[in-house]
């Protein structure tokens, strides 16, 4: 187990030595070790090489100049600059809980950043000023449509957050495939199957194989095919692409560039970088806030006492794994797998720097 500040301080460290200023290395950090303090080990530490790599190819910036490069009242569009995405993440969800404030909704497209960690952290940054926020990502081109077998979209996340008065707020984070890449990075570094439904082999043929990106295979559009309604999940990544990157002018589906730094970029780019997508609105723009969130308890009791299938635990409300791992995660410590202790422990020897 490594403790939070451990792990938050060890990362900030890293991204000063990329030549992150130093608030913005905090930031990063707080960002990327989130994800490992609610339980989503796939977009936490275990990442932090995969960033330090890119900004050795020089696809990130680590002392951008962020712009807007068009706006109105309620909107924006950033260039990012080749920054870290955990760095325009949460500017560009700022800017949009400014114009919120001021026109009751914000909404605010990116252009030419980077990976900006679980899509949760920024959706909650509305949650402190009474607004519900929306956060969603374009990512590397590693999903098939349905019925294809060539590679087209991205796990495109989408995030939505609802605060509440009493009760803990409701926070939907989920990838628009069956599953995040970073699920099947696990299972590769646990030696594990993946089950059927996630992935699919180079000629489209279903897999347990969590390597088999790495021949040409793709994952699955949320439901895993057609039966299970992957059509949906290929409508809901697509809506994403769109909304991130077709509107920003970032690289939009085959075209963005890959997390991984040994693969090339595209040679025919359509855009800059990768695109995000940030949403606040403000409640007491609709009905008073006070009203909204005593409902959303309501709301939020009620299924809580949803009549269960017998032998069934109790009905979950999205954020609820999440926050009951950031409690004991918070007291506990953060478990990491051996293979990202040893990644880490040479991301530490590359930089002069202590790791555990």
């Amino acid at each position: 187990m490594v403790s939070y500040i451990q792990l938050r301080d060890f990362s900030k460290q890293v991204f000063i030595k990329m030549g992150c200023p130093e608030e913005e290395a905090t930031l990063a950090a707080k960002v990327l070790t989130s994800a490992d303090l609610r339980g989503i080990d796939s977009h936490g530490v275990a990442r932090l090489s995969g960033y330090v790599r890119l900004w050795e190819s020089q696809r990130i910036n680590a002392s951008p100049k962020l712009t807007v490069v068009h706006e109105t009242p309620s909107t924006a569009t950033l260039d990012a600059d080749a920054a870290l995405g955990l760095v325009a993440g949460p500017q560009a969800m700022n800017l949009a809980i400014e114009k919120a404030k001021q026109c009751g909704t914000g909404w605010v497209a990116v252009k030419n950043s980077n990976h900006y960690g679980i899509a949760g952290y920024h959706a909650m940054m509305a949650l402190e000023h009474d607004m519900i926020g929306i956060s969603m990502t374009n990512a590397s081109p590693l999903v098939a449509p349905t019925f294809a077998k060539e590679r087209m979209l991205g796990t495109n996340p989408i995030a939505i957050a609802f605060p509440s008065e009493n009760e803990p707020p409701f926070v939907a984070d989920f990838a628009t495939t069956t599953v995040a890449n970073g699920k099947l990075e696990i299972l590769q570094r646990k030696g594990e199957e993946a089950p059927l439904g996630w992935i699919q082999d180079q000629n489209g043929q279903p897999t347990r194989n969590p390597s088999e990106l790495k021949n040409g295979g793709a994952l699955l559009p949320l439901g895993g095919d057609r039966e299970h309604g992957s059509h949906k999940g290929y409508c809901l990544g697509g809506m994403v692409d769109i909304l991130t990157s077709v509107l920003s002018g970032a690289n939009y589906g085959p075209w963005a560039p890959p997390f991984v730094s040994f693969l090339p970029l595209p040679e025919d780019p359509v855009g800059q970088g990768l695109g995000h997508f940030f949403g606040a609105m403000r409640i007491d723009a609709f009905r008073p806030a006070s009203e909204f969130k005593q409902h959303m308890d309501n709301w939020l009791q009620r299924f809580r006492s949803t009549a269960t299938v017998e032998g069934e635990e109790n009905v979950l409300i999205p954020g609820d794994p999440e926050r009951e791992m950031e409690t004991k995660r918070m007291k506990e410590g953060i478990p990491l797998l051996p293979a990202v202790v040893e990644d880490l422990c040479k991301v530490a020897e590359k930089f002069e720097l202590n790791f555990l």
